[in-house]
């Protein structure tokens, strides 16, 4: 199964419990259609950078899953129909994308731990002040 990242912007007029239950929609798709959700990002409500259909703020949502493509699909439907969305994107992760950075998550925290007298310090011989 294919990674994705959904990211999208809700309407700053929504209320907190409105809010709430249509997160809860967008992620039930993903449940419905054989997909896993790995993670769902809830950053809140922050400034837009330039007005978007005149909102100056907007309350912004990621969903990072798999599962088969017509989950975006579907997803993006849905955003078009409702005017609650301000905006979205659907983003593919690629698989070597995914391994590097396991690799390199897994490479940093076996330097952080390696022997102390690496990273920065003095080499051991030959140089001597006079």
């Amino acid at each position: 199964m294919r990674q994705y990242e959904t990211g999208f912007v809700l309407s700053p007029a929504l209320n907190e419990e409105e809010t709430a239950q249509y997160i809860q929609q967008m992620a039930e798709i993903v449940a419905q259609r054989k997909g896993r959700m790995l993670k769902q990002d809830v950053w809140g409500k922050r400034r837009l950078a330039y007005p978007v259909k005149r909102f100056e703020d907007g309350f912004y949502v990621f969903f990072l899953y798999e599962g088969p493509g017509d989950i975006s699909t579907e997803m993006e439907r849905r955003f078009k129909q409702t005017d609650t969305v301000i905006r979205f994107m659907t983003v593919k992760k690629d698989a070597r994308d995914l391994a590097r950075r396991r690799k390199k998550k897994t490479g940093g925290a076996a330097r952080a731990a390696g022997a102390p007298g690496e990273g920065g310090a003095a080499p051991a011989g030959g140089t001597e002040e006079k």
